[in-house]
Parts: C-alpha cells; structure tokens; sequence
C-alpha cells in the first residue's frame, strides 16, 4: 500500500515537473517537444489552430479585453495620435480624417485568404485601429518604405514603394517601429495556426492564399523577403507587456495562444538561425540576439509614450517612448 501511495506520489510529481510552459501555459505546448524547423510548424499548428470562433459582431466587445491602454483609452497601434474613448468612438461609417473613430483592422488583409473563417475574426490579427489610416493602408503588404507617399500624423506610420534592397518593389505600408515586433509575430502565427484549416466543412491550406508575403507553400508559407523582414523586425522590437497581457486576454476568449509570444525568438527555430535546433516546451533556450533595441534621444523632436500620448516632461522619467519612430529607453 505504501509502495502504492509512493509510486503515485512520484507521477504527480512527474507531471509538476513537466508543466513549466511559460506565462501559465503549463502542458499546452507539450505536444510540440522536440520538434524543428517545418516539422515543428506543423505541430505547433495542430495545437494553437484549435479555438473558438469568434463573430464579426463579437470583435467589438472583445476589444474591450484585449486592446485598452492603461489609462482605459482604445490601444491604437496604427496611429500616434488617437486618444479614443471604447464603444464611444467606433465606426459609424465615416473615415473622413484621422482622429476620428476605430475599426476592426485585419493586420493580414482579408483578401489574402478569401475572407474566408476562422480567420476573418482571429483575433490574434484583429486589432483596433484609426479608420482613416486602416483605409489608406488597403490591402498592401508589410514593409518598409524611404519615399512614403503616405504618412499618418507625425510620422507615426507610413506607405509608400519599397525602399531598395528590401527584395520587393511594390507599395508596402510601414509601421511604427515600436510596434514591428508585434505585427511579426502576428503573421508568424497566422501562417503556423492555418497551415492546414476547415473552413465550411472542407479542409484547406495556407498554400492557397494569396498575397506579395505568402509564397502559396506548406513551409516556409512566406516568401523570402517577408521571412527576412519579420525574423528582423522580431528581434529589433521584443515582446512587449502589451503582447503578453493581450495574449493572455485573446486566451481567456478563444482558448488558443500565440507561441511567438509565449517564446520570444521561437521564429528563428522555424524560419531562422535554429532551424536544426530542438524545442523544448519547459526547458525553452531563448535565442541569444534577441534583445531590447537602444536608441539616442534627440531633444529637438517630440516624444510619445507607448499608448501614443505626447510627453513633455523633462527629463523624462524612466520607461520606454517614442520619438521620430524609433524607440527611446530612459533608464
């Protein structure tokens, strides 16, 4: 009997031991361990592809979990200078200006993949966003551009054709770079989670959308420069508080995690320098380059903090802000 209660003991501590995911997430990627590189993509997929489907209806309400700023204003990401009040200041139709109001932004564009759901309401892409910028983006893929034809106030976000060497030459709409890290992530997530999905009861592929940053395959699923471009914007802006808390919201609504979040650098074992690496859910070994960016204040240009908002205190205290694009650390 002892021996019995002993060896039982033992198992429970066996699981205690495994269940070391990261920020809460025990076990949920255990299925995953030990695979690399397109194998590991694919498995990930069978984990985080599985949630609940949310309405088009629904994303208003569940942008009240998961994209408010502290001070309880709407988290615009697109935009540095909106200061919108939720429920209050959404759509009603008119784009006129910026400043205006917010819509539902599909950060990989809905054409791409038909429209078609789960995806068209993912939240995991879904974001708040300025209408008026949301509209002037269009459809037109991530990138970065040194002749912008279009730029939201400020500067804050930009359009404009490739800059030269980026391995593309159409029009690409620029973010800010304090929120680059997130958008790469964001579509690390939406080609892994989709490899494979149903939609309407038949069952599809990544390979079959359609886009300038998809290259119509299983893996890598995004065209070279796309990888190149995301792999750096992850690195160059790590995950934020703001990723991991609306990570965690998206979680308690659809029940299914972003991996890239959950392990800052994973990218670099599908897509990167550790493709001939194993992953390890509890034992996880974070890419050594992935770190903070650090950047000169310059004292003649406005300063934002993370929520978008002008700071004109001096010196400024310590914390993270904005100016003329590029992230400012105050220690």
């Amino acid at each position: 009997m002892k021996r019995n209660i002993f060896l039982f003991l033992l198992a429970v501590l066996a699981v205690a031991t495994r269940a070391q995911g990261p920020n809460g997430s025990g076990t949920y990627y255990q299925a995953v361990d030990g695979q690399k590189g397109a194998a590991l993509k694919t498995a990930l997929c069978g984990v985080v592809n599985p949630h609940t489907q949310r309405t088009y209806a629904n994303l208003w309400t569940d942008f009240l979990q998961t994209d408010l700023r502290p001070d309880g204003k709407i988290w615009d990401m697109y935009s540095g200078i909106t200061n919108y009040t939720p429920v209050t200041d959404q759509n009603s139709g008119n784009t006129g200006s910026e400043g205006k109001n917010y819509n539902r932004e599909h950060s990989m564009p809905n054409s791409w993949f038909n429209k078609e759901y789960p995806m068209y309401t993912d939240l995991f892409h879904m974001y708040p966003t300025d209408s008026y910028v949301n509209n002037k983006r269009g459809n037109e893929p991530f990138g970065e551009t040194d002749d912008p034809t279009y730029q939201s106030a400020e500067g804050f976000s930009k359009m404009g054709p490739a800059r030269s060497g980026l391995g593309y030459s159409g029009t690409v709409f620029e973010p800010n770079d304090e929120y680059k890290g997130d958008f790469a992530r964001t579509y690390f997530y939406m080609v892994t989670a989709y490899e494979t999905y149903t939609t309407n009861g038949q069952s599809k592929r990544v390979s079959s959308w359609n886009s300038p940053m998809l290259a119509q395959n299983q893996y890598p699923a995004l065209t070279d420069w796309a990888v190149q471009l995301l792999l750096r914007w992850a690195e160059q802006d790590p995950v934020s508080q703001k990723e991991l808390d609306r990570n965690e919201a998206v979680y308690g609504i659809q029940h299914n995690r972003n991996p890239f979040i959950d392990y800052p650098g994973l990218e670099q074992y599908i897509w990167g320098s550790l493709k001939d690496a194993a992953f390890s859910y509890d034992h996880y070994a974070e890419p050594t380059a992935i770190r903070g960016i650090r950047y000169e204040q310059r004292a003649d240009a406005p300063v934002y903090n993370l929520q978008g908002q002008r700071v004109t205190q001096r010196p400024l205290p310590r914390g993270v802000y904005i100016q003329q694009g590029r992230k400012v650390v105050v220690k």
